[in-house]
């Protein structure tokens, strides 16, 4: 198995919102959470202004794209804004190459942490984050702009308490 990690074309656009339902097939497992598998995924023009900002990056496994972590600026930060690999893929170590790639990405471009939003007792999120060198930040040491991202996951209906900011500082 060829593992390729590479920043994203505007031509692999088309592929990914697939790979995010792919992904979020894996919630159908938590009853409470199973409608994150038909929720609203991001659109492929989406895709292609992250692609085109250079804020898009691609996992593939034998040239076939398998996953993709998509992020934006906040502060001195590169935020995570979504990181899906599609549901036959998960488990291989491919997230965790994904994020260790795009952290050397952000290094290079002088951002000082990785920050996400996730759920805290998912055990592919805040906990598989926390193995990665991830740290849960407490409600107070937010940043205004993770406090505006934690109010825009209420607004779309998820539920606080479930939910934390998570960062991992770039050294």
């Amino acid at each position: 198995m060829n593992i390729t990690l590479r920043t994203t074309t505007l031509a692999d656009t088309a592929t990914l919102p697939a790979i995010e339902r792919s992904a979020g097939q894996r919630f159908l497992l938590i009853p409470e959470l199973a409608w994150i598998a038909d929720d609203q995924i991001i659109s492929a023009a989406q895709h292609r202004g992250f692609a085109a900002a250079g804020m898009s990056w691609l996992a593939q496994v034998d040239g076939r794209p398998v996953g993709f972590l998509v992020a934006e600026t906040l502060g001195s930060s590169l935020f995570i804004a979504e990181l899906s690999l599609h549901l036959e893929w998960q488990g291989k170590g491919i997230g965790r190459r994904l994020i260790d790639y795009v952290a050397e990405q952000a290094r290079e471009k002088g951002y000082t942490s990785l920050t996400l939003t996730t759920f805290r007792d998912v055990p592919w999120n805040a906990p598989l984050y926390a193995r990665l060198g991830f740290e849960m930040l407490a409600e107070e040491t937010l940043s205004p702009e993770l406090r505006e991202k934690r109010a825009e996951e209420v607004a779309h209906g998820q539920t606080y308490e479930r939910r934390c900011a998570m960062r991992l500082m770039l050294r």
